[in-house]
């Protein structure tokens, strides 16, 4: 996203009521304009949620960023897909654990995740099979003792979150001739009670470019929101509109958000 796209975001925080910001990416402390848009977002009294990895915390560069995280009181939501060194690595190379864990105690040193302390520090858990992830209170409970035991860690909560069938998860399900079965999982497990709770009926997701989606699944398949009676919209479209009540994108993948404990950018529905 460039400084122009920033801007815009940041005019539309100014014009609209929307009280909290989550930053995603990739890697999204990467850009340039991270620190800036954290600052002015933070001026406006809208709270900032960094979705990170949190093995950039000790990358060179990016050793300031607890620091950083603290001093704006950014909510931090720290992907860490198992407590278990090995299932880490394997999932996303060779040493990534280690960093993660020097990464979570680096927040911790500077108070996330403690009780008593405003600095809310949450981790993401995602099965990496095509299986609906364990309930999030007795993972959770996993979590904090193995992280506390073995390294001294604390946090807040644990999210679980269902995986996509969709990008590189989903080319590995059709590799694999698991695709079908997995959706047919997603299917079956379908709660009609996580309709009302799911993420795309209170955010909008934009794109690099400033482009608008009902979430962040539908924007990595393409699926504008269908807001406007355009074919997409950009947030700077939206400066004097009001999106409540419009239509939602779905699709197949949608049974991802809907299956079992259901699942959403803050955690399972229920």
């Amino acid at each position: 996203m460039d400084a122009g796209t920033i801007d815009v975001v940041v005019e539309y925080l100014e014009r609209s009521e929307i009280k909290i910001l989550d930053l995603t990416g990739g890697s999204p402390e990467m850009n340039p304009e991270f620190r800036r848009l954290v600052e002015q977002a933070r001026q406006l009294d809208v709270t900032v949620m960094d979705r990170c990895n949190p093995a950039i915390l000790v990358e060179p560069g990016y050793e300031y960023l607890a620091e950083f995280f603290a001093e704006n009181q950014l909510v931090v939501i720290a992907s860490l897909p198992c407590y278990q060194e090995q299932n880490v690595d394997r999932q996303r190379g060779k040493g990534v654990y280690r960093k993660s864990i020097a990464g979570l105690l680096k927040l911790n040193n500077v108070g996330y995740g403690k009780k008593g302390q405003e600095l809310a520090l949450n981790l993401v858990y995602n099965p990496d099979d095509p299986i609906l992830p364990l309930k999030q209170a007795a993972l959770q409970e996993d979590y904090k003792r193995e992280l506390f035991d073995n390294h001294g860690i604390v946090f807040n909560e644990l999210y679980t979150l269902a995986n996509m069938p969709i990008n590189r998860f989903g080319a590995r399900l059709l590799a694999k001739n698991e695709y079908y079965d997995y959706m047919a999982l997603l299917r079956n497990s379908f709660s009609a009670e996580n309709l009302d709770t799911v993420m795309c009926r209170n955010l909008i997701s934009v794109d690099y470019q400033g482009y608008v989606y009902d979430c962040d699944f539908n924007q990595m398949l393409a699926m504008p929101a269908l807001l406007n009676d355009k074919p997409r919209s950009h947030l700077a479209d939206l400066m004097s509109s009001n999106i409540e009540g419009s239509l939602v994108a779905i699709g197949e993948h949608c049974y991802g958000c809907t299956a079992g404990q259901g699942s959403s950018c803050g955690s399972a529905l229920n």
